[in-house]
């Protein structure tokens, strides 16, 4: 590791760039920005820096060439006790790319489950206070808003560089906004999902949709994508059915359509379990042949659906993007390039569809996970 005076001045022209970047942001204002308290990814970038770090994450490493003393110190505060395994997958794929990359490190994690919010708040203090023992820390918060002081303090903190994971939006009110968001975005999904979806199917098509519960993500989810093949294609849709995310909620809204709307030839699924759901309905009553279903995410379940024939296509992330790019983040800062990142990191996302082979999906499979593995992780 850097020698602490060299790495003292890295840090403080790094806070310079950092509060200068939130007294300055939007960099493009948006005809609805007063109708919202955060900024959105396309107005707090610069120009061609999230296809860069992008293009870093999906490619062969290239090594740090500078020279350590010591090992980094990264201290990773999230919810990593809970169910999901986006957190442990995320974790696999930083460390695993920061060997690639030749860097020393050591980690310190801080997990909690989702709903200890307060416990997360002791943590951030903890880290906050103990900074000097830190170069990097990564927050996973609980929620965005009731952790939002936190992100502001260690931040602020100029002794540590400071990502968050799972979220894109950064905050308009906080004062010191971190060196990074890593996150992959609903709405992007939508738009590719769009574009696929008119490029397949072409203009003009009836439609039904399991919505997930009223939010921000199932407003991009469905949201978005009900607009962009409304506006782009002159998609109608006849029913919109709020499944909460829910395998039963897929399956009762999919039994409705089925019944009442027969004239829906597409079925929109706003997650994983909901599209499950759905094609289970389907199958029990022989239409899954007829219906041109949607799934969201790209899991392993939506995956085995599309090799089955039941399901037709869903956004795929490319799960171990966030941590990969963490770790392209933490090189780029040690040689000096942090002005050359985005402010917010949006993993890829690729359409799986059933006119992929089967060496074509299990490929998108391998490169979704390449870090973390395809099989299930042991907890």
């Amino acid at each position: 590791m850097m020698n602490r005076k060299t790495t003292a001045a890295l840090v403080a022209a790094l806070l310079s760039s950092t509060f200068a970047m939130a007294q300055s942001l939007p960099l493009k204002e948006l005809p609805d920005d007063a109708d919202r308290d955060f900024w959105v990814p396309e107005q707090v970038n610069k120009e061609g820096s999230l296809q860069a770090l992008q293009d870093a994450t999906g490619t062969e490493a290239i090594a740090y060439t500078g020279t350590q003393e010591k090992p980094l110190q990264i201290a990773l505060i999230y919810p990593s006790a809970d169910v999901s395994d986006f957190w442990a997958r995320n974790y696999l794929a930083m460390i695993k790319r920061l060997d690639q990359l030749g860097i020393k490190y050591e980690t310190r994690e801080f997990a909690s489950r989702q709903v200890e919010h307060s416990l997360q708040a002791t943590y951030a203090a903890q880290v906050d206070q103990d900074a000097d023992l830190y170069d990097f820390v990564i927050f996973g918060p609980s929620e965005l808003a009731t952790q939002a002081d936190n992100i502001d303090k260690l931040a602020g903190n100029e002794d540590l560089t400071t990502f968050v994971w799972a979220f894109h939006t950064p905050p308009k009110y906080l004062k010191n906004q971190p060196a990074g968001w890593f996150d992959f975005s609903s709405a992007f999904g939508a738009q590719k999902m769009c574009d696929y979806m008119l490029e397949r199917l072409g203009n003009d098509v009836t439609y039904a949709m399991n919505r997930g519960i009223p939010g921000i993500t199932d407003n991009q989810r469905s949201g978005d994508f009900k607009d962009c093949v409304a506006e782009k294609g002159n998609w109608n849709v006849v029913y919109e059915h709020y499944g909460e995310y829910q395998s039963e909620g897929g399956f009762e809204g999919t039994q409705l359509m089925l019944q009442a709307y027969p004239e829906a030839k597409v079925i929109h699924n706003a997650n994983t379990a909901m599209a499950m759901g759905s094609v289970e309905a389907q199958v029990s009553v022989g239409k899954e042949k007829e219906i041109f279903s949607t799934g969201w995410g790209g899991t392993g379940l939506e995956l085995d659906a599309i090799r089955r024939g039941e399901l037709d296509a869903t956004p795929m992330r490319m799960g171990d993007d966030v941590g990969a790019a963490t770790a392209e983040a933490i090189k780029a800062h040690l040689e000096g390039r942090q002005e050359e990142l985005p402010l917010v990191f949006l993993g890829r996302i690729s359409i799986a569809h059933d006119q992929m082979s089967a060496e074509e999906l299990d490929a998108l499979e391998v490169e979704a996970f390449r870090f973390s593995g395809v099989d299930a992780l042991e907890r």
